[in-house]
């Protein structure tokens, strides 16, 4: 009779993540990141910031001031990180450290702009002295909408964007397919000539080739 030991079997363990597997997602992070970041600003930004009225020929006007009209940074900013977001696969190296911190400092100047701009009354003001023709001229019932903190949330989702790229990017793939990663160019594979084909004999001729493939 033979007797089976009890010994455990050892169990395969997981394995951890891939350095590939960590650079795939936090490349996808941070492209959806800047796009919805950069698609928030851009809306947000055309969005009504301040609402008031202005006193005119013995009544009221309302008056409103939208994002483009408080300051245009935010949107601007915006258009520059997605052109950083962009940028960031067609360079390498530096210069990919240097995009991927102007795509940070886009998302943090727009930031800024925006919270300044979330308490600002002088477009609203500017508006008031236009509609009325009385540079002197006062905005009552003064108020903001959501709609500045809203960029503001826009524009930290373009730093995070930025931030991963700045850590991360240099792992990440560039555009360009002609070159493996070393840097050295693809072997390209040379056309077939078809001796049956004039046009092909022709243009292995302009090539400098032998078309009959005689050594």
């Amino acid at each position: 009779m033979r007797y089976v030991s009890a010994v455990p079997v050892p169990q395969p363990r997981a394995e951890s993540a891939t350095p590939v597997d960590s650079s795939r997602r936090s490349l996808a992070a941070a492209l959806f990141l800047g796009a919805v970041g950069a698609t928030v600003v851009l809306l947000a930004s055309g969005r009504i910031w301040a609402e008031g009225t202005a006193a005119v020929g013995g009544g009221t006007v309302p008056l409103d001031a939208d994002g483009s009209d408080v300051t245009g940074v935010p949107t601007a900013l915006a258009i520059v990180g997605l052109a950083a977001l962009v940028a960031v696969f067609a360079v390498r190296r530096a210069g990919r450290l240097l995009v991927s911190a102007l795509l940070a400092l886009s998302g943090a100047g727009a930031a800024l702009a925006a919270f300044l701009g979330a308490s600002d009354s002088a477009a609203l003001g500017a508006k008031a002295a236009r509609t009325t023709g009385d540079t002197a001229a006062t905005v009552d019932a003064l108020s903001h909408t959501v709609w500045p903190y809203v960029t503001v949330a826009g524009s930290l989702l373009i730093l995070l964007a930025g931030l991963l790229a700045l850590r991360y990017g240099k792992r990440w793939p560039a555009m360009s397919g002609r070159y493996e990663r070393d840097g050295t160019p693809r072997p390209r594979k040379a056309p077939v000539v078809d001796p049956d084909r004039p046009e092909d004999l022709w243009k292995a001729l302009d090539r400098g080739e032998d078309p009959t493939g005689a050594a």
